[in-house]
């Protein structure tokens, strides 16, 4: 079966957060289903970089104001179509947002042509390519099915994937005369929402299948609290709504292979994590003790939670705790973390950016991870610690609570537990969290049955892919589940 995907960054290309990750992972993994991916992307520079001698496939005298061509590209072992639009996205700053994190003030219409172009793509634009079936992720891909419903691939299947519902893509109503859609399309039952145009809402209403990133999370999002204003529409569509719990990258995130630590390790040689742990030290000015290292690998924002976790910094060092920290975001909640390091030299470090060596080094070398998020898809960064035998701290919500078993008397006596699981949005929860961590880290045996438990754990691609590859077939091979 040959799928296109529709996404808007992918790793190691471009990467923003875990949308990157998953649509860099899938591919390789579908393809022992007997699922050929090829994946279209924007031509940011960097990804115009890797394209080596780059031939036309397809072009546009004027894609949305510019000249544009469709060139194909392996790169990584990934089968791609590149969207080349210079107009679009030949741009100083990052994907979305300039070098100051303001958002591209045309985003409406970059994204547009991509799924313009997506669509075209699925309607046969491209000789001798003919996909079965549309997978499009989030917002920034989300008009592709709208553009398929009203062109050339209106009876190709098409699969929409939510990885934040936070991040809709909603704009004005005067963007719609723009977009090349029928006037029919600007309805309740289109791309019309709320008086203006909603990227995920068209998506959600055109897709064959909607799929979440965890299954607790696709019932979440089923609810006022979290639905983001989307809530009755999922619910009208909930039959087709599917939560396939993200994957990760085992050969990227191998703590026995990984080239970015110092010290390789296993579950039977975990004492060599003490030399990442004096790397941690050293990189974020920690003093060098047997207290517990806790770990922050996020964007610093209220949805991370990182305002509780900013005002649980002082309880953390009188407890016993140290705090390592990467990440960029709100600008007041960089303030206070730093303001905390600046209390606490030697106990709390604090680095504002992000550099994926030293996401890679405090997952080998610290001792927990925390991530206190208000609400959460999936989460990759608490597979990831738990792949590392880095304890993962987390908020019971979405992802988080699907793949972490908190460390309760009963789960540590089965030596089944994981990690610590605390009430999502609430500091007290946090903090008695974090003081259920430092005690059980004095206790060095209980400590690595938990490691050793969260090292053992499978959230491999593998079984998802199976679930994906099942998903494609269900609409390719016989009538769209409703």
């Amino acid at each position: 079966m040959d799928v296109l995907a529709v996404a808007s960054e992918m790793y190691p290309l471009v990467k923003t957060g875990g949308l990157a990750d998953v649509v860099g992972a899938l591919p390789a993994a579908l393809a022992e289903h007997g699922v050929h991916v090829t994946t279209l992307l924007p031509g940011y520079p960097a990804v115009m970089r890797a394209v080596e001698r780059p031939r036309a496939l397809a072009r546009y005298p004027d894609l949305f104001g510019g000249p544009a061509r469709v060139v194909r590209a392996m790169i990584d072992g990934q089968r791609l179509l590149v969207l080349d639009a210079p107009h679009h996205f030949a741009r100083d700053g990052g994907a979305y947002a300039d070098a100051g994190g303001r958002d591209w003030q045309d985003n409406w219409r970059r994204f547009a042509a991509l799924s313009a172009v997506a669509a075209d793509l699925a309607g046969g634009a491209i000789k001798g390519f003919a996909p079965a079936l549309v997978h499009a992720h989030d917002w920034q891909a989300a008009m592709t099915l709208a553009y398929m419903r009203h062109g050339a691939a209106h009876a190709v299947p098409a699969v929409l994937t939510i990885h934040n519902l936070a991040f809709q893509g909603r704009f004005d109503s005067g963007i719609f005369p723009a977009l090349g859609l029928p006037a029919s399309a600007f309805a309740v039952d289109g791309v019309e929402y709320y008086g203006g145009v909603g990227y995920l809402k068209a998506g959600l209403q055109y897709a064959d299948a909607i799929t979440t990133v965890s299954p607790a999370y696709a019932e979440e999002i089923l609810t006022p609290a979290q639905g983001m204003g989307l809530d009755g529409l999922l619910s009208a569509r909930r039959a087709r709504l599917h939560g396939i719990l993200n994957g990760i990258d085992m050969r990227e995130w191998d703590p026995s292979g990984d080239a970015l630590i110092p010290a390789r390790y296993g579950m039977r040689s975990l004492a060599a994590r003490k030399r990442n742990r004096r790397a941690v030290e050293k990189r974020f000015a920690l003093a060098s003790d047997e207290s517990p290292i806790f770990c922050v690998v996020s964007r610093l924002t209220w949805q991370k939670g990182m305002d509780i976790l900013a005002d649980v910094v002082d309880d953390l060092v009188a407890m016993g705790g140290r705090l390592a920290l990467i990440g960029t975001g709100d600008q007041g909640i960089e303030g206070t973390l730093l303001a905390a390091a600046a209390r606490h030299q030697g106990r709390v470090g604090v680095m504002i950016g992000y550099d994926e060596s030293v996401s890679h080094l405090l997952q080998a070398g610290a001792d927990a991870i925390v991530i206190p998020s208000r609400f959460e898809p999936c989460g990759l960064t608490q597979l990831y610690g738990l792949r590392y035998g880095c304890v993962p701290v987390v908020a019971r919500t979405g992802g988080l609570g699907d793949t972490v078993i908190d460390a309760n008397e009963a789960a540590l006596s089965a030596e089944v537990a994981t990690g610590l699981v605390f009430e999502a949005g609430r500091g007290d929860s946090l903090r008695a969290a974090l003081r259920r961590a430092v005690t059980l880290h004095r206790e060095p045996g209980r400590w690595a049955a938990i490691q050793r438990a969260g090292m053992k754990a499978d959230f491999s691609w593998g079984r998802s892919a199976e679930r994906y590859a099942a998903l494609y077939r269900s609409l390719t091979e016989g009538p769209a589940p409703e």
